[in-house]
């Protein structure tokens, strides 16, 4: 079948990131080098080939998507694997001046001021950078830059967005992950359903130290 005939079994995407974007966070080329790397030794398509009756389509790739920054315009939140870049800001000893620009500058409402000093919401925000950019006085500054993991995601007859893996991980870490959500797809994808229909809330660990 001729769409057979284009498809490897898995996909990884991401967006222009380092190319030029004002609100990237890094470069995510290694990562996305490394990924495409470790899917390709995985021969997703073999195995797929071994499970699913007939022709190979589309829908039966393993797809993964990075993002340079929380806009996520490569669309991280509908794929298999979703990786959005974040820069995880902290308060320093330097002294506050008051100024409030970090308020202004943060979109998703995540910082106040309070006993002198910025004080973060770590449940509202994203880990954007856009605080410590703002911060004249360096008082708010990044503390690490990693990356948020989803897990799940898909468009389709019934969508859903991945699940959010609380935390924020390192690049090997990232790649550990991916590992072992290749080991958990093919230890029970038997007939080439989507990551999302066999990853359960209940499942057993398949990242780093974290239950999903």
């Amino acid at each position: 079948m001729i769409v057979e005939r284009h498809i490897k079994g898995h996909d990884v995407s991401a967006c222009f990131g380092g190319a030029g974007c004002p609100n990237a966070l890094g470069d995510v080329a290694r990562l996305v080098s490394e990924m495409e790397a470790l899917m390709a030794e995985a021969d997703l398509v073999s195995f797929l080939k071994s499970r699913v009756k007939g022709d190979l389509k589309f829908h039966h790739t393993f797809r993964v998507s990075i993002s340079g920054c929380p806009n996520a315009c490569s669309r991280p939140q509908i794929t298999d694997m979703g990786i959005i870049a974040a820069a995880v800001p902290g308060v320093t000893q330097a002294p506050c001046t008051q100024c409030e620009c970090c308020v202004s500058a943060c979109p998703d409402h995540a910082i106040g001021l309070a006993g002198g000093g910025p004080k973060i919401d770590t449940l509202a925000c994203l880990c954007c950078g856009k605080c410590v950019r703002a911060c004249p006085s360096g008082t708010l500054d990044t503390m690490g830059i990693g990356y948020r993991v989803l897990l799940g995601g898909r468009l389709g007859r019934h969508p859903r967005l991945g699940m959010d893996v609380p935390g924020i991980f390192f690049h090997d870490q990232v790649l550990d992950m991916l590992r072992r959500c290749l080991e958990f797809y093919k230890a029970h994808a038997t007939e080439g359903q989507r990551f999302s229909h066999i990853l359960k809330r209940s499942s057993q660990i398949v990242c780093p130290g974290v239950g999903v």
